[in-house]
């Protein structure tokens, strides 16, 4: 059997607590910056020194072919075919080769200096963002899709990514080479130079309205797609629903409706994108030309030699291939921009549950729970609690119980600081839970919820969980006493098996019954039963209502329970309606009062039969 110790080596960690400063940048620049000064300088450093050097050298090309084709120029054409080099055309030929070289051999180390960056910053920023995002409270999960969440941790590194890519890779050589043609230009003829400025700003500014139009046409055919997969996924989940209605031509007009919306979008970027190219291309061509005409007319006046004509081509050439590659990268750029802010603004939101300041580590002895005047209101106004005090005695077991809205679950997620009241306190053992670190709070809490959660991993996995490192002796004795050793074992992977996404591998009682497990190797001194056996039926539930009973031993337990048969065995059962108890005590005394309590048993136990 495989086996799970705590101390397992693994991959470096990166959490955003281990960057310095308590302000998470809100902005993709600084939130790239706070990367690139705290884990990547020297990395950025040579990327940069790196795509300069293979541009500069690049941009002194020119040069090198103008002092060949002047050496070429020059010889004596009345010398006859002896085949001899003047001793001036070989080192001008070697300094052409060796600046091609050269160029390359930086175009190499800056690709090498990236293989050794680019990955090391997707894990960075995924990992951050990560740990960033789980230290949200329940209510955010709550309210964002899990797969939306996790589609941004997995976008927002590749487009951190292409925009460092961008700004030091294309952006750098851009400048590099602009500083190189200006000079060279403006030596030969100052026209050229401000030619060569004036169509790189216009052209670069224009470049800047086509991509951002771009990628508002972009983002409505991304949403587009996004639409037509989530009909496509509405109908194949419910494929049955439409079998059972026969609904399948009204599926089929759904879906045709969001795939022509989807073909439209699709259409309009195309038909943008040809347009833009037609637009861009021409102007380059353009510019081109007339630089190539101006230095034509400056030869033929006779104020410009072949030489200087060779340069000033091919640096037109150069400096034009350079800014249309840029020009193609701005769409790159504003569409990551607009990827990589999305991501920020929905994942970097403050926390809303966070330590205080100070924060103290709970200290459990006897497990004694006190609500003292607890007022809470959901967010959208909805009120819950007002001056709600209740006392639950270390070692208690006590069930919560009353209809729907009662306020049962609301009270256990305020003890689990799922949520914060808005007056009042709970104290566990005499101190104020809002004073603890909300690590030491779970770690004195054990949960065994109505739909228990488990990971796509294997059930040992799931298990150990609760206590990393846990020995294998004590895993097979958490299990035992939760029964579900002997129905692990039959599988053929035993504790290796597999259980599936949510558990889907596992029934509703094995399910239950791996919670119970988790549960009793986490040894909590403080158990909370949340409708733990309600979805069940009554064979499984008596089952398992056995290992609950084990459980229970020498704790603190707070049952929620809509099916009074799991709670006649409490100590106390308080009766809940409209955030108020009404009436509390034993199973027994509660039914001879004959109050809420007693009419709901006796429905349950047969009030709707004749």
């Amino acid at each position: 059997m495989r086996f799970w110790p705590s101390d397992a080596p693994g991959p470096e960690r990166v959490s955003y607590r281990d960057f310095p400063g308590s302000t998470v940048p809100r902005s993709p620049f600084g939130f790239l910056m706070m990367f690139v000064r705290h884990r990547f300088a020297a990395n950025v450093a040579g990327l940069a020194l790196s795509a300069m050097a293979a541009m500069g050298l690049m941009g002194l090309e020119p040069v090198a072919l103008r002092h060949l084709v002047e050496v070429l120029e020059g010889l004596d054409p009345q010398r006859g075919p002896d085949g001899a080099w003047p001793a001036t055309l070989a080192p001008w030929l070697a300094a052409l080769g060796g600046l091609w070289m050269a160029s390359a051999l930086f175009n190499r180390i800056y690709e090498w200096v990236d293989a050794h960056t680019s990955p090391r910053l997707r894990s960075a920023v995924q990992a951050y963002l990560f740990s960033y995002l789980m230290e949200h409270a329940p209510q955010y999960f709550h309210d964002n899709f899990a797969g939306r969440l996790g589609q941004k941790i997995k976008q927002a590194p590749e487009s951190a990514m292409t925009l460092m890519s961008i700004a030091v890779h294309d952006m750098t050589r851009i400048w590099v080479i602009l500083g190189i043609a200006l000079g060279l230009l403006a030596s030969s003829h100052l026209g050229f130079a401000l030619l060569l400025l004036g169509w790189t700003a216009l052209f670069l500014y224009t470049s800047v309205l086509f991509s951002r139009r771009c990628v508002i046409l972009s983002r409505k055919l991304s949403d587009d797609m996004s639409a037509v997969s989530g009909r496509l996924v509405d109908s194949i989940t419910n494929a049955d629903l439409v079998r059972s209605f026969v609904g399948l031509v009204r599926e089929r007009t759904l879906l045709a409706e969001t795939l022509s919306s989807e073909r439209n979008s699709s259409q309009s970027l195309r038909t943008f994108l040809i347009l833009m190219r037609f637009m861009q291309y021409n102007a380059t061509l353009l510019f081109q030309i007339i630089l190539v005409g101006m230095a034509v007319n400056e030869a033929v006046a006779g104020r410009m030699r072949p030489g200087d004509f060779v340069m000033v081509f091919s640096l037109s050439n150069l400096v034009a291939t350079n800014v249309w590659n840029l020009s193609n990268r701005l769409l790159d750029w504003f569409e990551h921009l607009g990827t990589l802010t999305e991501a920020i603004e929905l994942i970097i939101r403050p926390h809303a549950i966070v330590d205080p300041p100070g924060a103290r580590t709970l200290e459990v002895g006897e497990g004694a729970v006190e609500i003292e005047d607890l007022c809470f209101v959901h967010a959208d106004g909805t009120p819950v609690f007002e001056s709600l005090r209740l006392a639950i005695a270390g070692g208690e077991k006590v069930a919560l119980v009353g209809p729907s809205g009662a306020g049962k679950s609301t009270l256990i997620r305020l003890l689990l600081r799922h949520y914060e009241p808005q007056g009042g306190s709970i104290r566990i053992d005499g101190q104020d839970i809002a004073g603890v670190t909300l690590d030491s709070l779970n770690h004195a809490i054990a949960e065994v919820p109505q739909v228990p959660g488990l990971f796509h991993r294997p059930i040992g996995e799931n298990i150990t969980y609760a206590r990393p490192g846990a020995s294998e002796e004590d895993l097979w004795s958490a299990a035992s006493r939760a029964d579900c050793h002997d129905f692990i074992m039959r599988r053929p992977a035993g504790y290796d098996t597999v259980v599936g996404e949510r558990g889907v591998r596992l029934s509703g009682g094995e399910r239950q019954r791996v919670a119970i497990a988790r549960a009793f190797l986490k040894d909590a001194p403080i158990l909370i039963l949340d409708e733990a056996t309600s979805s069940l039926d009554s064979e499984t539930e008596h089952m398992i209502q056995q290992s609950l009973w084990r459980l229970m031993e020498g704790r603190t337990v707070i049952a929620v329970a809509h099916r009074l048969s799991t709670i006649t065995g409490m100590d106390r059962v308080f009766y809940m309606e409209a955030g108020r108890i009404v009436e509390e005590g034993s199973h027994a005394a509660l039914l001879r009062r004959n109050g809420p309590y007693a009419r709901l048993w006796n429905r349950q136990v047969g009030g709707f039969l004749p």
